[in-house]
């Protein structure tokens, strides 16, 4: 395996790495991003195993002792595994995560003591980058899930939303939903929760210009007109399982 680095938005950074050996023949990428500034951040810490991996990759960049935090979308292993690892690399750094991820997880797994993010909080990184946190319980799975947005590039750094199979390409115009949706249909991941629809479209609200996404290429275009679609499928799902439970019942 290696671990490739591609720009996709304005000083921010794609660290993606491809199994091939899950959901062959397409395969599967992991990705973390790191956001430059005078104070950088990397969302997503990946998995434990991999960590050499991203610190070689990331060392191409920058620093790793130069990380100031550290953010994932929720506790999981591919989100979050190396975050102690990154935490000894870079003596300076924070996790930061919103309030429920904290009281239930990184209070206790964190070797450092977390930074608790309200949603909606910005943390300033210095040299124009500022990253808002934005909670999205259960969204695509987790009671801790949340988002981060980068505002000077409205790019919306997405955790597990839009999650596709392969390793086409680092950064597309194209189309992002009917992948979703596959994998969707493959892996059923989501939490299909009443609110998830709601929840998504509300992430339009940020009109971004890229969604980094976890696993897949990252988008270029209009982002809010993704979400919607993939808000608009969701609905779909939701209905379709409420449905079926109504008929099992009768």
């Amino acid at each position: 395996m290696e671990t490739k680095i591609s720009e996709i938005a304005d000083g921010i950074y794609r660290l993606s790495t491809y199994v091939p050996d899950i959901a062959p023949p397409a395969g599967f990428t992991f990705n973390q991003f790191l956001v430059l500034g005078d104070e950088p951040l990397m969302f997503h810490t990946g998995l434990r195993k991999m960590f050499p991996l991203n610190r070689d990759a990331l060392s191409r960049i920058i620093r790793p002792e130069r990380l100031r935090w550290i953010g994932f979308g929720h506790f999981e292993a591919d989100e979050c595994g190396a975050m102690n690892e990154w935490l000894a690399a870079a003596p300076q750094a924070t996790a930061a995560h919103g309030q429920t991820g904290c009281m239930v997880s990184l209070n206790d797994f964190a070797d450092r003591a977390p930074r608790v993010l309200q949603d909606g909080e910005v943390i300033d990184l210095g040299g124009g980058k500022r990253v808002r946190f934005i909670d999205t319980p259960h969204t695509p799975h987790g009671w801790d899930a949340g988002v981060m947005f980068e505002e000077s590039t409205r790019t919306l750094l997405c955790g597990d939303l839009f999650t596709q199979l392969g390793d086409d390409r680092a950064l597309t115009d194209g189309d992002v939903v009917g992948p979703a949706v596959a994998a969707e249909d493959l892996f059923k991941y989501s939490s299909l929760a009443p609110g998830m629809g709601k929840t998504i479209r509300g992430l339009s609200s940020l009109a971004p210009r890229t969604l980094a996404l976890m696993h897949g290429p990252s988008f270029t275009g209009d982002g809010a007109a993704a979400l919607h679609a993939l808000a608009d499928d969701y609905d779909r799902r939701f209905s379709d399982q409420v449905s079926a439970l109504q008929s099992a019942g009768a």
